[in-house]
């Protein structure tokens, strides 16, 4: 049971709402029911009995999100309100797409007309940097759903929170919306807290973006259901180049520093992985039990096999040496790709056994693609929600789903661990069986007598 105090999901709020919300129309008569959530209900954090039995006291005890959607009543005037937009981090499908979700929300539905786009991330509120700030209009995002990659340009490195709030109060901005990860989701928590030690009035408001899905306390990040779903194309492409050769192999590495989830769902999309190899799951690559004597195995027995792997996955086995940062103080990986691609060919000449290995790396293709069209509802939907939330003055929080519901998340609680892949979920099971490979690859164990996994199971590898 995840540890949680009722007291910790409080978002934070500027003021009293005073103002009739220009939603009003459209809220009046709705009610709680299996589709919406009412704004005075909470959409608990526990969705199992067990966990709400082991917590015990009364159902006011039990700790809950407050849900997401338009309120009746709103703190902020919308003539009277500047809007800012930026996007911080790496590329990911749907960040245009949730861009336009926001000018047209505010736009349309609350009549705010001063919208701007700060450009090239954090940067683009440092006045040394030189960066351009765009009007966002409704003519202005119109189309540009239909490309990849954000029209406000982004930049990793940390940028100086107290020159970001000088730039907004220099501009008379009353809300601020952060599109980015862990890192970006951080910077904007710093923003905030400077906001309220100078008793400011800005709403700060963070849209999660992690192409690694590895955001904690939410569904799915917008943008990974793309990204698997490209993905699956290098899989079958390696598989089609695997079975074409004697004793073929197709590696493809996929992204996922810290969490294996691209790689797992791909795989499980296409069912032609026959290896699965992920950060959460350390694996041994030599010894009698190790990943190299079983894809051996396998390829002399069955002619040919798909490996996919994280690019964080054997970092124990790549990495040596200082590990090294990037601007935005993330550890620089090691190479597993090219690292296991000249193990592999390295055992299999010592073996004396033919190899034809494809090896396939399409990490920036993926992550550039426009959104598919799951991804761009989504997009849309936080859009929508992150608008709601800012314009009724909650700040330092990030809009996201909840077993299935939209709800408001503490920003601290965003970032207080990261999302990765349960050894023991039943996501990771169905990897296991999927693929056939054994549990765990383990130095000492003995090779296994079935190339395809256990011996209880049957082959599944094509």
């Amino acid at each position: 049971m995840a540890a949680c105090d009722p007291l910790d999901l409080v978002i934070p709020t500027l003021g009293t709402c005073q103002i009739a919300s220009p939603m009003k129309a459209l809220l009046d008569g709705r009610q709680t029911s299996q589709h919406y959530v009412g704004e005075h209900d909470r959409v608990l954090f526990d969705d199992t009995a067990s966990m709400v039995a082991a917590r015990g006291g009364t159902l006011a005890d039990l700790p809950g999100f407050e849900p997401a959607g338009a309120r009746q009543k709103i703190y902020f005037d919308p003539a009277k309100t500047r809007v800012g937009i930026v996007t911080c981090g790496g590329l990911c499908p749907g960040l245009n797409n949730v861009i336009r979700g926001l000018v047209m929300e505010l736009w349309f539905h609350y009549g705010v007309r001063k919208i701007y786009g700060f450009t090239g991330g954090f940067r683009g509120f440092i006045p040394e940097h030189g960066q351009s700030v765009i009007d966002l209009t409704p003519e202005t995002v119109s189309n540009i759903h239909d490309d990849g990659g954000t029209i406000l340009g982004t930049s990793r490195g940390r940028q100086e929170s107290d020159q970001i709030v000088d730039c907004l109060d220099r501009m008379g901005i009353s809300i601020l919306f952060v599109i980015g990860g862990d890192g970006s989701l951080r910077g904007a928590m710093k923003i905030s807290e400077i906001v309220a030690s100078r008793n400011e009035k800005i709403s700060v408001i963070g849209i999660p973006k992690t192409i690694d899905n590895d955001i904690p306390f939410i569904d799915q990040s917008f943008g990974f259901q793309t990204a698997f779903s490209e993905a699956v194309e290098a899989i079958s492409s390696a598989h089609v180049e695997a079975k074409a050769a004697p004793h073929g192999v197709g590696l493809v590495k996929l992204m996922g520093r810290h969490s294996g989830f691209i790689a797992c769902y791909a795989a499980l999309a296409r069912n032609d992985a026959n290896y699965v190899l992920i950060p959460e799951v350390p694996f041994a690559i030599d010894g009698p039990g190790g990943f190299l004597e079983h894809l051996l195995t396998r390829v002399r027995t069955r002619g040919h096999a798909v490996v996919v792997l994280a690019e964080g996955a054997g970092q124990d086995e790549c990495s040596a040496g200082p590990k090294k940062t990037d601007a935005s103080g993330n550890v620089l990986l090691g190479d597993i790709g090219v690292y296991l691609k000249d193990r592999i060919k390295a055992r299999f000449q010592e073996a004396n056994c033919e190899l034809n290995m494809k090896y396939i790396d399409p990490s920036y293709l993926i992550r550039s693609v426009k959104a598919n069209p799951f991804d761009a509802v989504y997009c849309l939907r936080l859009a929508h929600n992150a608008v709601h939330a800012a314009m009724a003055g909650r700040t330092s929080m990030v809009v996201a789903r909840w077993h299935g519901r939209f709800v408001h998340i503490p920003m601290a609680m965003a970032v207080s661990k990261r999302n990765q892949v349960d050894p023991n979920g039943d996501l990771w099971l169905s990897v296991l069986e999927a693929t056939g490979q054994p549990r765990q690859f383990h130095p000492s164990a003995a090779a296994a007598s079935n190339p395809c996994g256990p011996s209880s199971q049957q082959p599944v590898g094509r």
